[in-house]
């Protein structure tokens, strides 16, 4: 009976210390909150908030209005009122608004030097900076680059904190990092900056055609920490408390954030810190040229054992590769003695060299490699997408066009909520001499409506002869392709 009792009593303290056990938390999950804690305590501090203002005219029958975010319209949100304003009392005068912006950035000099991201301080009539502790400071632009999205501003202070700068090229996917920034921030009236944390998701994102031609986001970091409005120009830090990346874009349908933010490499932006700060204009290389991605059908039309390197579609006049004696259907395979896998890579490494440099450039013209010698050019400000995008392999008439998602319709302000969305004209087809364009709402073809993909597959398939296609602008009339 004895022996009974102690074995109970054995069994129920094992039972309790298994208990305690189990409730106390992983020594990794401490580690993890203590890490983001601390880059919050260290980092947090150097991180500021960016008001922008400038003045924008309206009216004249525009048919859009801006608002601060302190400012309400006197209609409301109801579209309704102000088209019947307009229809009963004429078109609006023009009128001039104040537009208010709100971004980020993190100091990166005691002196007051802050970087942020380019868009945050474009056409910024008058900037205001807020430090965490609520001091308020005007903001000068020192220096700033569109292509790279990146700009450095100053402010008159001193004795500040200041981010230490990391190493972009050694980060790996799935490593934790932490997003800093003000989303928000005068909304909620709270100059501390917030902190979210993540991982890094993916490396060497391109954004394409979803953004800008004159910005280069080609080569970003994806990480599903949140990034919000008002987190662009803030830092994305690693658990070394390491500023990685400059938090740039969110990927979204709504406009808010849905799990896939983008950030500019931190070790791209020291390569022109010193030349922004100078106020010295950024030069990036350039051989003039409009290239495309291989296919396997051109691959093998070229005789080619590989996709891999870059078919040149045009070379533009006067530019550093007619000059070259570069010729159209050349595939350029080696720029400078490192490998062109694809257009991406390509832009990449002509971006980085020196303007003025002379460089060789392996082609193939033939069947045959040739090198030939280029003298790096700088990029026109008004150059346009080195890359083009033909339209897919049998894309009717030269449309391509895809499914109506709430992504594509954004992306194009699409009202309409049925039928395709055009995404891209082949030059001198059929669909671009009858004036269709991407972002156009193809409803009906030869008067059959289109609600979906397969609609649209089933009705031209087979199609001969002019077909008459119904978008929202209008009516359209595609001939067929020239035998």
């Amino acid at each position: 009976m004895r022996s009974r009792k102690i074995l109970l009593v054995a069994l129920f303290v094992l039972i309790c210390v298994v208990a305690g056990f189990a409730a106390q938390p992983s020594s990794e999950t401490v580690s993890l909150e203590d890490a983001v804690i601390n880059v919050a305590r260290i980092a947090g501090p150097a991180v500021v908030s960016i008001s922008t203002e400038h003045i924008a005219k309206i009216g004249g029958g525009r048919k859009y209005y801006f608002r601060t975010p302190y400012e309400e319209s006197p209609f409301g949100e109801d579209e309704f009122f102000h088209k019947f304003f307009e229809d009963f009392f004429g078109e609006l005068p023009e009128r001039e608004y104040k537009q208010v912006g709100l971004g980020s950035g993190v100091i990166i000099d005691a002196q007051g030097y802050i970087l942020t991201n380019e868009h945050v301080v474009d056409d910024a009539e008058k900037i205001t900076v807020t430090l965490p502790d609520g001091r308020e400071f005007k903001g000068e632009i020192k220096g700033k680059d569109k292509r790279s999205d990146l700009a450095v501003i100053k402010i008159e202070a001193k004795n500040l904190p200041v981010a230490s700068m990391g190493d972009s090229d050694n980060l790996k996917i799935g490593q934790w990092v932490v997003a800093i920034g003000n989303p928000f921030g005068f909304a909620m009236e709270n100059p501390e900056p917030t902190v979210t944390a993540g991982v890094i998701s993916a490396l060497h994102r391109s954004l394409g055609r979803a953004f800008p031609r004159d910005r280069n986001f080609s080569d970003l970091i994806q990480t599903d920490a949140a990034i919000n409005p008002g987190n662009s120009g803030g830092p994305l830090v690693n658990l070394k408390w390491e500023v990685v990346g400059i938090n740039t874009a969110i990927f979204s349908t709504s406009g808010g954030y849905q799990g896939v933010g983008f950030a500019i490499p931190i070790n791209g932006a020291k390569k022109i810190i010193s030349k922004l700060i100078e106020g010295k204009k950024i030069l990036y290389g350039w051989l003039g040229v409009t290239v495309q991605n291989l296919t396997d059908d051109l691959a093998a039309y070229f005789g080619l054992p590989d996709k891999i390197g870059v078919l040149v579609a045009k070379v533009l006049e006067d530019g550093p590769a007619q000059k070259a004696g570069m010729k159209e259907s050349d595939v350029i395979k080696q720029v400078d003695g490192k490998p062109v896998n694809n257009v991406k890579e390509l832009i990449n490494i002509v971006s980085n060299i020196e303007v003025g440099k002379k460089i060789k450039v392996l082609v193939v013209r033939e069947k045959k490699e040739l090198n030939l010698e280029v003298q790096i050019g700088e990029r026109p400000e008004t150059a346009e997408e080195e890359q083009i995008v033909p339209s897919a392999p049998g894309a009717w008439r030269g449309l391509e066009v895809e499914e109506l998602t709430a992504e594509n319709a954004q992306r194009f302000r699409a009202e309409a909520k049925i039928g395709v969305i055009v995404v891209n004209v082949e030059p001198n087809s059929p669909a671009d001499a009858a004036g269709i364009n991407p972002g156009d709402l193809i409803l009906e073809v030869n008067k059959q409506p289109v609600k979906s993909m397969a609609d649209y597959e089933k009705i031209t398939k087979g199609l001969k002869g002019d077909c008459l296609v119904k978008t929202e602008r209008g009516y359209f009339v595609i001939k067929e392709r020239e035998k």
